[in-house]
């Protein structure tokens, strides 16, 4: 699984890929707790709002940049860029006790560079042999979700018994070990044979646009229908996500312990539904049926969220949340059986390309929901025990999980109506001939296929 030659170098191999993307999420998922207090502090007027537009302006700006930095990882090489790219992702973590406003200005403005997994999966595929590349990419995507089910429980217990300032220094210290182990340890990837082109060459406007990938959605009515169902069902994943938390302390009033209780819980359940359920499902039920019936969990999970109060329906919903997260792997899935060879980069790319517009859009419409229903966190805080306060918000206490889960029953329609064996339209493009080398550069536009997304890490790249 390891490696392929590296020309007299020290040899790149999966396990530099898993310690940069161990250290990056658990620096981040230290902050769970000192970043929901400081985001409260900080913005105590239109909270969500706020939170949302910041997490917004992070995911449109990572879409726009995402093809443009994968394009010139093709071309120059992974090591720059990667180290690009945990730097200015872990730039904001020592600015939240120094200057929390900067830091969540730096959180949104950090979205240009903060494509960290892009870089890693083209990093992977360089090293890995196309036999081996869907277990190193699962080894990477389990690596993510370890680093989100232990860290906020050791952030929630300093933080408790030592003080936010001391979670902060530690994830600025785990940090600062991440950008030195890329400068110092890490290999460069990608042989120079293999390079695009040489350092200072132009690249083309297609590799850069990231537009490309959903003007091609229209080509195929299949790809059309699987592409407004990704739509449909990720927006209100990608606003859920940027939130969630911040919900659950603020308004339902769980304790820092609580939370990180329950990422590990959502986390570990996450994990075995998108390895042991995930293939049980798609041989017995087939691709389709398990979307479908992923559809189904996300829009019971949303629906309980929307109308829930007690802190026992959040924990009953999160075990829907972690099976709703088979529903990508096998959308995935379902495309690369219906595409033929030379498609897989093209098509894949079309899917990552409707994501990463949801991580944009998601966020803001999410906070924008909670500003339109007043659902201000000084207003909840009143009357931390219920009373009134409770009664006015008993009937819909999350308007925005209502708005996601309208958005899943028509993915859900949409969805009805894709054939579950139909091979796919020739995609006309200038990059189609070389969609397979690119559907191994990890960019917004080429994602690596279904193999690489059949293990879907929760919350992935996105900072907490």
């Amino acid at each position: 699984m390891l490696v392929r030659s590296s020309l007299g170098r020290t040899r790149a191999s999966v396990t530099h890929a898993v310690v940069v993307i161990f250290l990056e999420f658990f620096a981040w998922g230290l902050l769970t707790t000192p970043m929901l207090s400081v985001l409260r502090e900080t913005f105590p007027k239109h909270t969500f709002l706020l939170n949302g537009l910041v997490h917004g302006v992070k995911g449109f700006l990572s879409f726009l940049s995402a093809p443009l930095i994968g394009a010139l990882s093709d071309a120059w090489g992974r090591k720059s860029f990667l180290l690009v790219t945990v730097f200015f992702t872990c730039a904001p973590i020592p600015f939240l006790r120094i200057s929390p406003r900067l830091c969540f200005t730096l959180i949104a403005v950090s979205g240009i560079f903060a494509v960290t997994f892009s870089i890693i999966f083209a990093f992977v595929a360089d090293v890995t042999e196309e036999q081996e590349r869907s277990a190193a990419y699962g080894l990477v995507s389990a690596t993510f979700a370890a680093s989100l089910v232990t860290s906020p429980a050791i952030g929630a217990y300093l933080s408790a018994r030592y003080g936010d300032s001391l979670v902060v220094l530690v994830a600025t210290v785990i940090a600062v070990a991440d950008i030195a182990f890329v400068f110092f340890l890490v290999p460069e990837s990608l042989p120079d044979k293999m390079r695009l082109s040489s350092p200072g060459s132009p690249i083309s406007w297609e590799q850069a646009n990231p537009f490309a990938s959903l003007r091609r959605v229209w080509k195929d009515p299949t790809v059309l229908l699987i592409c407004v169902t990704v739509f449909l069902s990720y927006l209100p994943e990608a606003g859920q996500y940027s939130s969630f938390f911040l919900y659950l302390k603020q308004v339902i009033h769980f304790s820092s312990e609580a939370i990180a209780a329950f990422i590990a819980m959502v986390g570990i359940l996450s994990i075995i539904a998108q390895t042991l359920f995930l293939s049980v499902l798609m041989r017995t039920i087939g691709k389709k049926n398990t979307v479908l019936l992923g559809l189904g969990f996300q829009l019971l999970q949303l629906g309980w969220y929307a109308f829930g109060s007690e802190p026992w329906m959040m924990w009953a919903a999160g075990t829907l949340v972690a099976m709703s997260s088979i529903t990508f792997p096998a959308v995935s899935a379902l495309v690369s059986h219906n595409a033929s060879a030379d498609q897989q980069g093209v098509v894949q790319g079309m899917i990552t390309g409707i994501r990463g517009l949801c991580n944009g859009l998601g966020p803001a419409l999410y906070g924008f929901i909670f500003f339109l229903f007043n659902v201000e966190l000084d207003a909840v805080q009143l009357e931390p025990g219920g009373g009134e306060q409770n009664s006015q918000r008993s009937v819909i206490p999350g308007p925005p999980f209502l708005f996601g889960a309208c958005a899943v029953i028509l993915a859900l329609i949409v969805a009805v109506f894709i054939p579950e064996n139909h091979r796919l339209a020739d995609a006309k493009n200038p990059t189609a001939n070389g969609s397979t080398a690119h559907a191994q550069t990890g960019g917004v536009l080429t994602t690596p296929t279904s193999d690489a997304e059949d293990i879907e890490p929760l919350l992935q790249d996105s900072s907490m």
